[in-house]
């Protein structure tokens, strides 16, 4: 009996996993603490996708230069919509490179619970590791197209072009920061929904494609109609996206109010998705 108090007393545990019972318990530490396995996610997911492919990687670059090419002719040509002055393919470029990166946090993120339930319903880590993982994962596609970004703007100012970066693009990560954000929040929200209803996956494909024209991606800021210059004050991807071009290329222009609106959204609406992926997390797997 002795024996047995005497080693009760030795045991140490190091983990210890209970169940979490307040609303705002986040257990974000335990997230850094799993920071590895975020990293073989995002290996998973890199080496998953392109493993059989011939271009591999190179399809980064293909998809957002033939998107500038139709952008250019459809709304350059056609349309006749101005570019504040930049040259046109770097201008769609830049515009569906961020544009992407949001989507696609957004899309993966919204799947989550039905694309890993085998995985979050036999092993136990931290869940916010996958959408973390999604949104780190993307940014290697963008930082490949930052550089091909790169070579256009050395071709169009060699050229003469009248595009001129401020200092502030040296804070290009904080914006995509911003957007991953944002489209990762979104996609917290509703994964949360499509656990239970299936079909909202369906109005959210459709919904991306209209919030596209409702946000300055095929058209800068300053040719939006004044009279519905109001739906660009409540989409909160309306001012990184503007805010990219002042930085960047030196053309456009973003009120001050729209800025501060769009990030008063972004912090609420991770607030909110976090809050409902965590408690959502904990009974999915009977939903489902």
């Amino acid at each position: 009996m002795a024996n047995t108090q005497e080693a009760a007393q030795k045991e140490h545990w190091t983990k210890v996993i209970t169940a979490r019972h307040k609303l705002l318990d986040l257990h974000l530490r335990d997230v850094y603490r799993y920071r590895d396995l975020i990293m073989m996610f995002i290996k998973r997911d890199f080496v998953v996708q392109y493993k059989q492919t011939i271009l591999g990687p190179l399809w980064y670059l293909i998809q957002p230069v033939m998107s500038s090419v139709v952008y250019i002719f459809v709304f350059g040509r056609l349309a006749n919509i101005g570019t504040d002055g930049v040259p046109p393919l770097m201008f769609y470029f830049g515009s569906t490179m961020l544009w992407t990166y949001f989507t696609s946090c957004l899309t993966d993120t919204s799947n989550v619970f039905v694309s890993q339930q085998n995985i979050f319903s036999k092993v136990y880590f931290p869940r916010l590791t996958v959408p973390i993982s999604i949104a780190a994962g993307y940014i290697i596609k963008l930082l490949i197209q930052c550089a091909l970004l790169a070579v256009f703007y050395v071709y169009y100012v060699m050229r003469g072009a009248a595009v001129r970066p401020t200092w502030w693009v040296v804070a290009f990560p904080l914006i995509v920061l911003w957007i991953g954000t944002l489209g990762s929040s979104f996609g917290l929200i509703i994964s949360s929904l499509t656990t239970k209803y299936r079909d909202l996956r369906l109005l959210l494909a459709f919904g991306i494609q209209l919030a596209m024209y409702a946000t300055p991606v095929v058209y800068p800021l300053s040719e939006a109609p004044q009279n519905f210059f109001w739906i660009f004050y409540i989409n909160p991807m309306s001012a990184p996206m503007e805010l990219f071009r002042i930085w960047t290329y030196g053309a456009g222009s973003l009120p001050l109010d729209m800025l501060l609106v769009s990030l008063g959204v972004t912090a609420a609406c991770a607030f909110l998705g976090l809050v409902l992926f965590v408690k959502n997390e904990r009974s999915f797997v009977d939903v489902i």
